[in-house]
């Protein structure tokens, strides 16, 4: 794909996956004694239809496995596609499904890409993948035992970390853990925690509160040993939440909370890449 991770949907980079799909599956249909293949890739939209016959009739004469093209779009199909899914409450992709075609698709849309993050602690992040493929999964028990459902969608305001640290002096790296919904908007601020309520620490910049572990462990009922504990096996999303809520009483609350083993009283710097922003999410109902 190198040189045309910049071409647009239908264009010379579809061409090339095209190629490689069609081989591997004549391949598999020879191996198989078929002699005829097909595409789902017929009945989307974000395809050229025209483009996929090309290629297969150039593989029936290098091969002999016959390409079948039916229109399923024509007629109402596209229609009809949409209608189905929303019945039968389906998920449906948004995007082809490679990564440039995301990526372009995404930048266009003015959207983070969060298809493609999966924190290092494992924490199921709202609107991911995984948390999608566990409503899905709850989905297929309820039809399994005949109960009723209901998919709906649901705005909200998603979040992003992409990166935190806390230093000591110029050098020295200090475990540090931001809640859920911390942001900083010139992703770094320097100074020291300036004074201290309810076991709560306020340093003298950007809004930014620092707990301990211990004070934590009290607020959330957990028993971590170390940050770092706590950075590789954090609770779920929603408990952050709920206690970044029981730490400020509010549930609009942006601050950075910095949760570190001890307080210290030096000159720190926090370096805090994250992004909040519009999302919608789906919602499993049980009626």
């Amino acid at each position: 794909m190198r040189g045309l991770e910049k071409e647009p949907e239908k264009g010379a980079r579809c061409e090339v996956c095209f190629d490689k799909r069609f081989l591997v599956s004549a391949q598999k249909a020879l191996e198989l004694g078929e002699k005829k293949i097909t595409t789902t890739l017929l009945v989307s939209p974000l395809k050229s239809q025209e483009q996929l016959k090309r290629v297969g009739d150039k593989f029936y004469k290098e091969h002999g496995v016959k390409f079948i093209a039916v229109d399923y779009r024509s007629g109402g199909g596209t229609q009809d596609q949409s209608r189905v899914t929303k019945e039968q409450q389906l998920y449906r992709q948004d995007y082809c499904g490679c990564i440039y075609g995301l990526t372009m698709q995404r930048e266009q849309q003015d959207k983070l890409m969060d298809e493609m993050f999966s924190p290092v602690s494992g924490q199921i992040l709202p609107a991911s993948i995984e948390e999608r493929l566990e409503l899905y999964t709850t989905r297929n028990k309820l039809e399994d035992e005949g109960k009723e459902y209901k998919i709906i969608k649901q705005k909200f305001l998603n979040y992003r970390q992409f990166f935190c640290k806390l230093t000591k002096g110029k050098t020295q790296n200090i475990s540090a853990y931001a809640l859920s919904y911390s942001t900083l908007p010139r992703k770094r601020a320097q100074g020291k925690i300036e004074y201290s309520i309810d076991n709560i620490h306020y340093f003298n910049r950007e809004e930014i509160k620092f707990l301990s572990l211990q004070h934590f462990n009290q607020l959330a009922n957990t028993q971590y040993q170390s940050v770092k504990e706590l950075i590789f096996n954090p609770p779920s999303f929603e408990k952050e939440v709920q206690l970044r809520t029981t730490i400020t009483n509010t549930q609009y609350d942006l601050s950075p909370i910095i949760v570190i083993d001890e307080m210290i009283e030096t000159k720190l710097t926090l370096f805090l890449d994250a992004k909040t922003y519009e999302d919608t999410k789906e919602k499993l109902i049980i009626i």
